[in-house]
């Protein structure tokens, strides 16, 4: 846990030794609170809650966060100091773990900084905290099972451009899947197990569930074994590109 905490507050820091935290935040903040109070029609709804600026988070994940993972492992390959790192007497578990939870905090934290718009509604109006709290949670999970799936394949490449399109493609496959638009291609012709699957595989009937303030199981359970998952996988392609 200590070389896990170390390796961390490294990569944590170090989004902060260029602009790039700032640019970050600054068009996150700017996107989510476009889509929640013009394009989501706060203002016409005539209802003081959260659900439009929750809405679109997917949506702004699949390109966001992607731009994250990116730079975890391509960056440390096309500079050569993934050997460096890999000398040190840590392994590799704790270094995928490492940079996993610093690129993830640093989501956490622009998520935070919308607490504004919380603040905003519970003067405008009666909102149930409780479904804003829910789905907030709900989001910073998804967020994780975003970075996990961009890590892994930043682990893949030097090139973070290629990792970032590779990135966002898989992203958008895992959040398209639940889509009513991709549901009604498959009921017309394919089985049921098939498009429940499909169904069952998607970050939106997930994340739609929890913005409804019920925490499930099953829900739980999709994004914490999509994470364990990704970042297995992402060990396992830090030690075969170890040397490369």
């Amino acid at each position: 846990m200590r070389n896990i905490a170390i390796i961390a507050k490294r990569e944590f820091k170090g989004y902060f030794a260029t602009p790039l935290a700032l640019v970050f935040i600054v068009i996150f903040l700017a996107l989510t609170g476009a889509f929640a109070f013009y394009v989501g029609g706060f203002f016409s709804r005539g209802y003081a809650d959260l659900t439009p600026f929750f809405s679109y988070h997917p949506w702004l994940f699949l390109l966001l966060v992607p731009a994250i993972g990116m730079r975890l492992w391509a960056e440390e390959r096309k500079s050569g100091t993934i050997e460096l790192l890999m000398t040190l007497p840590v392994s590799t578990l704790d270094a995928v773990l490492g940079k996993f939870l610093a690129a993830w905090a640093f989501c956490g934290l622009a998520l935070a900084l919308t607490f504004p718009m919380w603040i905003t509604v519970n003067m405008l109006g009666d909102p149930d905290n409780g479904i804003i709290v829910a789905s907030y949670i709900g989001s910073f999970v998804m967020a994780g099972a975003f970075l996990s799936i961009s890590a892994c394949i930043s682990a893949l490449t030097k090139n973070q451009v290629i990792a970032f399109i590779i990135a966002a493609t898989v992203c958008f496959l895992f959040t398209m899947s639940g889509a009513q638009l991709v549901l009604n291609f498959f009921q017309g012709w394919a089985p049921e197990v098939l498009v429940d699957a499909l169904r069952s595989m998607s970050f939106l009937t997930h994340f739609q569930a929890v913005t409804q303030g019920v925490i499930d199981v099953k829900d739980v359970v999709f994004f914490g074994s999509l994470i364990v998952l990704w970042l297995f996988l992402n060990v396992i392609a830090v030690e075969i590109n170890k040397g490369r």
